[in-house]
């Protein structure tokens, strides 16, 4: 285990990024203790509405982002620098994809059912950002070994067939099969090879006179969304809280 934690963490210069990471969910995770407070009328925390206007917390987060930003780009990837910027870019990210749904819809949809979007936006983020930790690289780059790194006709094919795995998929109405696809390319292959959604642009340019694949697609989609949908609310709803009615 400690092999493993400087091999992948300490030795590349991970920590950073370990650190961002760490700080981007204890953020997002106290945000959304605090909104659901505020939303009870519980504690001592209120909105700031300095002259009338309500100060979404995106506002500081961007300003974090900007600060963390500049200041890793002045400094290394190393030093004690490094750990302030990922810390900033870190709470930084947290505020900002906690209104992502707001950024999105241009309007206060943080209680709505719309606002799920940022809790389901955050959980991609972290699982993407764990996956880079553990080593995974982008099209499966990280599968190549040293002698084949020299070849670059490998690379080359190596990153254009994960490449289209995850664009077949992203076409097919699969875009979180996709973007982990990026990173794990079987799960691009699979989301590749399975049907398209019915309304996906896959769907619309090759099923046009297959009515049958069509019939198909629908079937599916519909089995899948009503066995995994209310699931997936549900976890929505522990981690970011429940929606107005």
């Amino acid at each position: 285990m400690g092999h493993w934690w400087y091999r992948n963490i300490v030795e590349p210069g991970k920590l950073p990024l370990l650190l961002a990471l760490a700080s981007f969910v204890l953020t997002f995770l106290v945000t959304r203790a605090v909104t659901r407070l505020i939303r009870a009328g519980k504690g001592p925390f209120r909105n700031l509405t300095p002259g009338g206007v309500h100060v979404h917390h995106v506002v500081p987060g961007v300003i974090l982002m900007v600060l963390g930003g500049f200041i890793a780009l002045a400094g290394g990837r190393r030093g004690f620098g490094s750990g302030v910027a990922a810390v900033l870019f870190g709470i930084g990210v947290g505020l900002v994809l906690d209104e992502f749904a707001l950024i999105l819809h241009l309007d206060d949809v943080y209680w709505s059912e719309e606002g799920t979007k940022s809790v389901e936006i955050v959980i991609l983020t972290v699982a993407l950002v764990a996956l880079t930790l553990a080593g995974f690289l982008p099209f499966g780059v990280n599968e190549i070994g040293p002698q084949e790194s020299t070849d670059r006709f490998t690379v080359v094919r190596t990153v254009a067939v994960n490449f289209l795995f995850a664009l077949v998929a992203l076409t097919k109405g699969k875009g979180r099969i996709a973007v982990i696809g990026v990173f794990v390319p079987f799960v691009a292959l699979f989301g590749a090879a399975r049907l398209a959604r019915p309304n996906s642009p896959w769907a619309r340019r090759f099923y046009r006179r297959r009515p049958k694949a069509r019939a198909r697609a629908r079937v599916r989609a519909y089995r899948h969304d009503r066995r995994w949908s209310a699931l997936r609310r549900k976890v929505q709803h522990v981690i970011g809280g429940a929606p107005s009615r």
